[in-house]
């Protein structure tokens, strides 16, 4: 068997099921969880780099960039505090994680989107109205918690609509829905930036409450999934069946997909609370394994540092506000859209293994490339040239393309679709946790390790690349077109993760030789 390819073995069983009008719509409400998040990202390194905004609220930051030539080109923006205002939207996000996993397994993956939704509109309106800098923060936390209950709920709600050969596209319309709202927040921080009288901000802040209101209002509407309504016990096997027949369209056979998910939700009913479960089983280590690696690798290739802080890195290297804001939107917005929406066309093809490693190696060649160039043209005083400045952007062009179509959707799709109904909730909650507490890593140190590593900063992100394209090739397995409910079994298949699960476990999660299956 080649490194890291798997199958699955045994009784497969493959669903029915087509994209019905329902599914698109119910799916779409849902992806406006994705849209608030990439605004978010979006949002926060434009208006960080709009001078009346730093001006009113981070004068020291404003001092050093308009002038101070004893101040290095690669450290006017050290300001912890500037940092503060855009990682306190992760620490708030981590810390709401855990509630988010038990209310959206308990509850239902809708009550976590409205309450993410609510979140998400009180954060904008306090965001907007801000008088200082301890409102600017709270708006920030108030978004966080919306994103702790949305990274949580929407994941797991698209891989569970979607039929299983088409559940990588499907699961793919997060990344590409967060794609979305970072093109439309730099395209936005563009255009408020010329409003007379420094006030643009307020309206770039202050509109993340337009997919907020609609995804509070969808979440009323839209049908909770049949996984989580089994899970709950709120409908009879009848009722289940008529809305899984609804979702996968008239005269599909729905039957083997139901009866995956009872048994799943059987094994849940044995096995105890989920948490619990996915720390102490071995069958689940894999998986585990899984939920902390790749939200980590993800956000180790540095694709937030150049999310959040794309237009301050572009004023580094020389450009002016309105010029650094347009080159954002046209490389982080549109570029990242667009490769995203590539990825949901190829996933499905081509599988998950093949785009982490081809996404992988391109990061890797751009992100020595760029670095390499600023640490030859790039001193602590001036700028670089337009010439040198249009080449660098070409290279963050690649770089944002090559995790558009990799990482960035697959490190959601991956462990989305790699967790058995049991501890679906718990292992989505390690993995948003895990994603969080990086994220702010990242954003709070980002700047500082720019001051200080000047371009070796690039550097640092092609090691991270090198060892996450090496730890997928070796260890990942292929789950292109196994239902969810049967994806257990490509752990039993792997030629490393077999010797760590055995061949105890069933797919439905029942024993069938040796042990209990913990360490």
């Amino acid at each position: 068997m080649a490194i890291g390819v798997a199958a699955v073995e045994g009784q497969e069983r493959h669903y029915g099921g087509r994209i019905t009008p329902f599914v698109v719509l119910s799916c779409m409400t849902a992806g406006m969880g994705g849209v608030i998040f990439g605004y978010d990202i979006g949002i926060a390194g434009g208006v960080s780099s709009m001078e009346p905004f730093l001006r009113k609220f981070f004068p020291d930051v404003y001092r050093r960039m308009i002038g101070d030539t004893r101040v290095s080109n690669y450290c006017k923006f050290d300001s912890q505090l500037l940092t503060a205002f855009t990682s306190s939207l992760y620490v708030a996000g981590l810390l709401t994680t855990i509630l988010a996993a038990r209310v959206t397994s308990g509850h239902g993956r809708r009550v976590s989107m409205f309450l993410g939704g609510a979140a998400f509109l009180a954060g904008a309106a306090v965001g907007a109205a801000s008088a200082n800098i301890y409102m600017v923060i709270l708006g920030r936390v108030l978004l966080g918690v919306g994103l702790g209950f949305a990274n949580q709920a929407v994941p797991l709600y698209l891989s569970e609509m979607a039929p299983a050969s088409l559940r990588g596209a499907f699961s793919n319309g997060f990344q590409l829905s967060i794609g979305i709202g970072g093109l439309v927040a730099n395209l936005i921080n563009y255009g408020t930036e010329k409003i007379a009288g420094g006030w643009g901000w307020r309206v770039s802040l202050g509109l993340a409450g337009v997919p907020a209101a609609l995804l509070t209002l969808g979440a009323v509407f839209l049908p909770e999934t049949p996984n989580s309504l089994i899970q709950q016990g709120k409908k009879d096997r009848r009722e289940v069946s008529q809305l899984l027949q609804k979702i996968r369209g008239a005269g599909v056979d729905v039957g083997d997909e139901l009866d995956d998910i009872v048994s799943a939700n059987a094994a849940i009913a044995a096995g105890g609370e989920g948490f619990r479960r996915l720390l102490l089983e071995r069958r689940y280590r894999p998986q585990l394994v899984m939920a902390v690696m790749i939200p980590f690798f993800q956000q180790v290739t540095g694709i937030n540092a150049i999310a959040f802080y794309a237009p301050v890195l572009l004023r580094t290297i020389g450009m002016g506000e309105s010029a650094s804001l347009l080159s954002s939107a046209m490389v982080t917005g549109i570029v990242g859209v667009g490769s995203t929406f590539a990825s949901m066309l190829a996933v499905d093809r081509f599988g998950r293994r093949t785009l982490f490693l081809a996404g992988g190696v391109q990061m890797l060649v751009s992100q020595v490339l760029i670095g390499s160039i600023m640490a030859a043209e790039l001193g602590d005083t001036g700028g670089v040239s337009k010439a040198t400045a249009g080449v660098l952007i070409l290279l963050i062009a690649v770089y944002v393309a090559g995790f558009g179509w990799s990482w960035g959707p697959l490190g959601w799709l991956v462990p989305s679709e790699i967790f058995p109904l049991e501890v679906r909730a718990a292992g989505q909650g390690v993995t948003v946790a895990v994603s969080f507490a990086f994220t702010v890593f990242i954003a709070q140190a980002f700047l500082s390790m720019l001051c200080h590593m000047r371009a070796g900063i690039f550097f640092f992100f092609a090691g991270w690349l090198a060892v996450m394209t090496a730890f997928v090739y070796l260890l990942l397995p292929e789950t292109k077109g196994v239902p969810i409910e049967q994806v257990a079994g490509v752990w039993r298949a792997h030629w490393f993760w077999s010797r760590v699960v055995g061949a105890e476990h069933d797919d439905d999660g029942g024993e069938r030789e040796g042990g209990a299956g913990k360490l």
